[in-house]
C-alpha cells in the first residue's frame, strides 16, 4: 500500500474518532447542566477545555452556549466536530477506491449534515446523530471492508487517538482528588464522577461491573486498567498493539520501535495494581501513557508513512 494511502486512512480514522468523543463530552455536559449548580458547571468545563486541549477563556467567563458553539461549529479549533468531520471526509476521499461505497456514503451524509446545522438549538440530537453516525461508519466498515492492511490502518488510528483522548480526559479528572478514593462519593460530587464514566462512554458497563455506587479508585481502575471495555486505556493499547503486529506482518516492515513501546505499555497495564498508581500519582502515570502514544505515532510515521525511497526498495 502507497504511503500516502495509509496516511490517509490512518488519519481519516483519528479524525472521526475525535469527532465522535468531542460529541459525546458536549452532550454528556448539556445534561449535567440539567441537575448540577452553576460553580460545578464551571468547574467541569475548566476540566473538559483541557481534555480537549483548548486555551481557556480569557475572560475567565466560563459560557457554556458560547463555548460548546465554539467545539461544534469553529473550524479553526482542530477539535471542533465539524472541523473534525470535514477532515476525515477530506483524507477518505483521496483514497476513495480503498474503502466501500457505502463507507464513502455515510461519511460524506455526516457531513453534508452538519454543513447544514448552523446552530445547536436541538443540541442533544445533533450530538447524538454525530456519535450515531461514527459508529455506524465503523460498523459499515468492519463488515464491507477487507480486513486487510487498509483496514488496520483504520484501527490503528482510531485506538491511537482513543487512548491519547482517554489519557487526557481522565488525566484532567483525576488531577485532584479531594474525596477519600475508596469511599463512596455523594450528592454533586457523585454527578460528576458519572459524568467522567459518562464522558468516557462507561456508566453503564461500569455499573454492571462494580453496581452504581462510585469509587474514584473502582472509576479509575476500571478506565484505566478493564481489559474487556473498549474505551479504557488498556483494552486500547492493545489494540494499537495487535494493529501493528499485523500491518508489520502484511509489509514485512515492521515498526520495532512501536511494538517494543506497546509492548511494555501492554505489560505495565496488565501488571499495575490500581492502588499502587494512585498512591504514586495517577497524573504521572497517565502523562507516562500519553508520552508514549506520542512516540509509537512518530515511529509509525517514520517507518509506513514518511520514509525514505530507499528504505522501501531494501529487500
Amino acid at each position: 500500500m502507497l504511503s500516502r494511502v495509509a496516511d490517509s486512512l490512518y488519519w481519516m480514522s483519528r479524525y472521526l474518532e475525535r469527532a465522535e468523543h468531542t460529541a459525546r463530552l458536549l452532550d454528556v455536559d448539556l445534561q449535567l447542566r440539567l441537575e448540577g449548580s452553576q460553580d460545578a458547571g464551571a468547574a467541569r468545563w475548566v476540566r473538559l477545555l483541557n481534555a480537549l486541549h483548548t486555551p481557556l477563556p480569557t475572560s475567565g467567563k466560563m459560557d457554556s452556549a458560547a463555548l460548546s458553539h465554539s467545539l461544534t461549529f469553529d473550524r479553526a479549533h482542530a477539535s471542533s466536530i465539524v472541523s473534525s468531520i470535514a477532515a476525515a471526509r477530506e483524507n477518505l476521499r483521496h483514497v476513495r477506491e480503498q474503502c466501500s461505497t457505502v463507507m464513502w456514503e455515510q461519511l460524506n451524509q455526516m457531513y453534508l449534515q452538519m454543513a447544514q446545522q448552523q446552530s445547536l438549538h436541538q443540541s442533544h440530537h445533533f450530538f447524538t446523530d454525530v456519535r450515531r453516525g461514527a459508529n455506524l461508519f465503523h460498523g459499515i466498515t468492519d463488515s464491507t471492508m477487507s480486513h486487510g492492511e487498509g483496514w488496520f490502518y483504520i484501527q490503528l488510528g482510531k485506538y491511537i487517538e482513543r487512548t491519547d483522548l482517554l489519557a487526557a480526559l481522565i488525566g484532567t479528572h483525576f488531577a485532584q482528588l479531594p474525596h477519600p478514593l475508596d469511599e463512596p462519593v455523594e450528592s454533586e460530587e457523585y454527578l460528576e464522577w458519572v459524568g467522567l464514566l459518562r464522558w468516557c462512554a462507561a456508566f453503564e458497563a461500569y455499573c454492571k461491573t462494580h453496581t452504581a455506587e462510585i469509587r474514584p479508585l473502582r472509576v479509575a481502575e476500571f478506565l484505566v486498567l478493564d481489559a474487556e471495555f473498549p474505551h479504557s486505556i488498556r483494552f486500547s493499547i492493545d489494540m494499537v498493539h495487535s494493529a501493528l503486529q499485523a500491518i508489520g506482518d502484511l509489509t514485512k516492515r515492521k515498526a520495532l520501535a512501536s511494538t517494543r513501546i506497546t509492548g511494555r505499555l501492554r505489560a505495565m497495564l496488565n501488571y499495575s495494581q490500581i492502588e499502587e498508581i494512585m498512591a504514586e500519582g495517577p497524573a504521572a502515570y497517565i502523562d507516562g501513557i500519553r508520552r508514549q502514544c506520542g512516540q509509537v505515532h512518530n515511529s509509525i510515521y517514520q517507518i509506513y508513512f514518511d520514509y525514505p525511497v530507499e528504505a522501501a526498495m531494501t529487500p
